[in-house]
């Protein structure tokens, strides 16, 4: 059970509207309904949340969340993320295992994938890029792009924050951090 209790069914109208738009009729995750029994919390994390879609394409953004979620140890987000999108994103088992292992300059991503798994272990592990790492981003993405990449990392470690800070449960069909020997 997480460490504060997530709210239960039925929810206030205006709070299923909202877990309606977001979910699109998949019952809302243990996260969101722990955050929305919080209005000041639920508020503040729908307003900087970046839930919607933005100028990263789906592979390009699950790559960067699927990432930052594993190097901050954070299972139930990675596995919600890659459980509901990883075959839409078109990534395979190796990729997905990628993630979770090994360097950003690993043969199953292209190029570009390759300049930001770089981007997002840099700022996960020092906080910025050097000159050389925002160079190799720039030389495949735009500046909205990368703007979307820096956003998403610290967003997502945030939930990350949230989600291991709550000692979060995996959702049902959540995917499992995968055994590496």
């Amino acid at each position: 059970m997480s460490r504060i209790a997530p709210l239960q069914p039925p929810y206030p109208p205006e709070i299923q509207a909202q877990f309606d738009a977001i979910m699109r009729g998949a019952p809302p995750l243990r996260l969101f309904r722990v955050l929305a029994g919080h209005p000041r919390a639920w508020t503040k994390f729908r307003a900087g949340s970046l839930l919607d879609r933005g100028p990263l394409g789906l592979r390009e953004r699950e790559i960067v969340i699927d990432r930052t979620c594993a190097l901050t140890g954070c299972a139930y987000e990675w596995g919600v993320h890659v459980a509901t999108f990883a075959d839409a994103a078109r990534l395979t088992d190796e990729q997905v295992t990628a993630t979770t292992v090994g360097d950003a300059d690993a043969p199953c991503w292209s190029a570009a994938e390759q300049a930001m798994i770089a981007a997002v272990d840099a700022l996960h592990h020092r906080a910025t890029l050097s000159d050389d790492e925002f160079a190799a981003l720039s030389a495949h993405y735009d500046d909205a792009k990368i703007l979307e990449i820096i956003l998403l990392c610290g967003f997502y470690r945030t939930v990350s924050y949230l989600a291991n800070g709550l000692a979060l449960q995996p959702e049902e069909n959540a995917a499992t951090f995968p055994r590496v020997s």
